[in-house]
């Protein structure tokens, strides 16, 4: 198959998945979740592409990253669990390189809300601006502001606490 063009509709959204990787995963907390919810966010991106108005191709997209998202733990509510039969056969993911530092940071990241963890994640990680996020997950820039600082402040008082044992610097 073919490599699209870079100036293309196809090629820009490709130039976007390894960030829209990182975003599903950090929305889902799981490597698969966020793998199935980037698959349907490009299957629909694809298939909507006439009602992308050329301005913000990164900006809509997470948009429909983030619809796609909340509409799927609605349905996701209303669904039953599981059997741990079922789940036999997955494989174990391979372990980080160093687990305890992961679990904490993993841990931290989790315990916020996930409006928090949404805006953290596109703006420390994915680096964009508190007026792309605000566009995205349509709130006002303020709020991004705040969530954005409680996020972080959150995070790092988890990572505090979570530390047994303190360090102190030779005399």
């Amino acid at each position: 198959m073919k490599t699209p063009a870079p100036e293309s509709f196809e090629g820009q959204v490709l130039a976007l998945l390894p960030s829209l990787r990182r975003y599903s995963r950090s929305l889902t907390r799981s490597d698969a979740d966020g793998e199935d919810l980037l698959q349907d966010c490009v299957e629909k991106v694809l298939a909507r592409r006439g009602q992308w108005r050329g301005l913000n191709l990164r900006g809509w997209v997470l948009t429909i990253m983030t619809n796609l998202y909340r509409n799927g733990r609605r349905g996701k509510a209303r669904d039953g669990l599981v059997e741990l039969d079922a789940a036999g056969d997955m494989a174990a993911p391979e372990p980080p390189a160093d687990p305890l530092e992961r679990a904490r940071l993993d841990n931290a990241l989790n315990s916020l809300s996930e409006e928090h963890r949404a805006v953290l994640m596109l703006v420390v990680i994915e680096g964009y601006t508190y007026s792309e996020v605000a566009a995205s997950l349509d709130i006002p820039i303020g709020t991004v502001m705040s969530r954005l600082s409680r996020a972080r402040q959150r995070v790092a008082e988890r990572l505090k606490a979570d530390n047994v044992i303190t360090l102190r610097r030779p005399k």
